[in-house]
């Protein structure tokens, strides 16, 4: 549905793994093989990934500024705060935080991403769709950083055409 590239950097693995769910249909990418593949899942691992996912989704649209009652974020956090990640100084000196098990998991990968974003100021920018029957995850590059929905002319014009009938009819 997005119209755009995909988010920069490491929010390029976040915003993958929210829309690897589509809200519309019900499709959930993490029901196979190949969608597992893309995030090095183990069938066991499905659900915590949900959970993660879910909880991300909800940052997504606390940046879109459509906040819930909090519970998801706090979640988030906790998922966040559980995972293993070190300092990584590399040889001009540069530091990063990095994932401490090899292969990293999905929540340390995911950890390692949103903390660069936040340091870098692009964390923010990626939000969710507003419209109820999408909530797909895409970065926003307007330059006022307010934008609503993932597509324009798929959700945003759905969305205006139904105001347009509510003060028609």
């Amino acid at each position: 549905m997005n119209e755009r590239d995909s988010a920069p950097g490491g929010l390029a693995l976040v915003e993958a793994l929210v829309n690897s769910l589509n809200v519309e249909t019900g499709a959930d990418s993490l029901d196979t093989a190949e969608g597992r593949v893309a995030f090095a899942l183990a069938e066991p691992d499905v659900p915590a990934a949900r959970v993660l996912r879910e909880a991300l989704r909800a940052a997504c649209l606390a940046h879109a500024g459509h906040c819930s009652d909090g519970s998801p974020l706090r979640v988030l956090d906790r998922l966040l705060a559980g995972a293993p990640l070190r300092v990584a100084v590399d040889a001009a000196g540069g530091a990063a935080l990095c994932p401490v098990e090899e292969p990293p998991g999905l929540t340390a990968r995911i950890a390692a991403a949103v903390a660069a974003a936040s340091a870098d100021g692009t964390w923010a920018r990626l939000k969710a769709c507003e419209a109820a029957d999408c909530h797909w995850a895409y970065y926003d590059r307007s330059p006022a950083g307010r934008r609503r929905w993932c597509s324009m002319s798929v959700c945003g014009a759905r969305a205006k055409m139904r105001t347009y009938r509510a003060r028609r009819g």
